[in-house]
């Protein structure tokens, strides 16, 4: 398996969409739904997929943790997928997938893994209302297989902020700045989480945002403020100062976003900035080439207001 995930393909958009590459995994046979589900996780967040080693119990872990494993001398934590989605499995986890993101490693366990699957980002589909509020609110896309079968793609941003219990931390916010500007910022994130941080860290700035769930919400937004000033003869720059998107979003990735804003000459001199949980160069490389003015990795708060602040308060002449 880690010699697959290896092999995995750079992002491509040579079509003007981008692929990505999904590992296929299954948390057991659920004894409460009586069905084993799919699930997928994005390669890039994927440093290895091991056998389940040794795991170190420690006091005072949060819940859904199981304890700590060493890897090449790094005690990293482990997160029991299945606990933490409160499934009833049948069988214990075999397998453990150790994932950046956010720039922390982490260990998930998992009862097997199936295969890699490529496909392209429009593919990737928003969940409907009733599969959303599935596993506690964590399926944030859904795709379906060939064979008939939904893979649910869950919102790890949460389970990293539930299990390190950073949600609600406002400490985080400490050294973020209060600008005096009237700058406005539309952002779009598909985790839930995410857009609470970046609203938090927005607030302690000072700065009004319009909020939006996925590329597709976003660039419909975008291209309102664009129609509104273009029926009061003004440049969309006067409404909007910068766009602040995700990578990773179904319906509409940042990078096909971000190459349609960059396309549009009513955006001309409007600063779009990558923020995202994939901190790979091959990412930071595609957001340069679809135009993007900046990549962000999340989450710190201080940097992304530090990142921000000379693009709010820089007025265009």
């Amino acid at each position: 398996m880690n010699n697959l995930i290896n092999t995995v393909d750079a992002p491509s958009n040579s079509s003007g969409s981008t692929r990505l590459e999904i590992l296929l995994f299954s948390l057991g046979y659920d004894k409460k739904t009586e069905r084993e589900e799919v699930f997928g996780l994005n390669v890039f967040k994927i440093r290895e997929v091991i056998q389940v080693p040794e795991i170190t119990r420690a006091p005072d872990m949060p819940a859904g943790v199981q304890g700590l494993v060493s890897l090449r001398g790094q005690m990293i934590p482990v997160i029991d997928m299945a606990h933490y989605c409160n499934m009833d499995i049948q069988d214990p986890p075999t397998k453990l997938i150790v994932t950046e993101i956010n720039n922390s490693i982490q260990g998930m366990l998992v009862n097997s893994v199936e295969q890699i699957l490529r496909m392209e980002w429009k593919d990737i589909k928003v969940p409907p209302p009733m599969m959303a509020n599935r596993l506690g609110g964590l399926v944030t896309a859904v795709t379906e297989l060939e064979d008939g079968r939904i893979v649910m793609i869950l919102d790890v941003e949460k389970v990293l902020a539930d299990t390190s219990d950073m949600i609600d931390n406002e400490s985080l916010y400490d050294d973020v700045e209060h600008l005096n500007t009237d700058a406005t910022i539309i952002f779009a994130d598909d985790s839930v989480v995410a857009r609470k941080q970046i609203a938090n860290t927005l607030d302690r700035m000072g700065v009004r945002y319009i909020g939006a769930k996925n590329g597709v919400e976003a660039w419909e937004k975008i291209q309102e403020l664009a129609d509104r000033a273009a029926a009061s003869h003004a440049p969309v720059y006067e409404l909007l100062q910068a766009i602040l998107v995700d990578v990773e979003m179904p319906g509409m990735d940042g990078y096909v976003l971000t190459k349609k804003i960059k396309s549009d000459n009513r955006l001309q001199g409007i600063p779009v900035i990558l923020h995202s949980s994939l901190s790979a160069e091959t990412n930071i490389t595609l957001g340069r080439e679809v135009g993007a003015d900046a990549y962000i990795t999340k989450f710190d708060p201080k940097e992304l207001a530090k990142q921000l602040t000379p693009l709010l308060t820089h007025k265009q002449a």
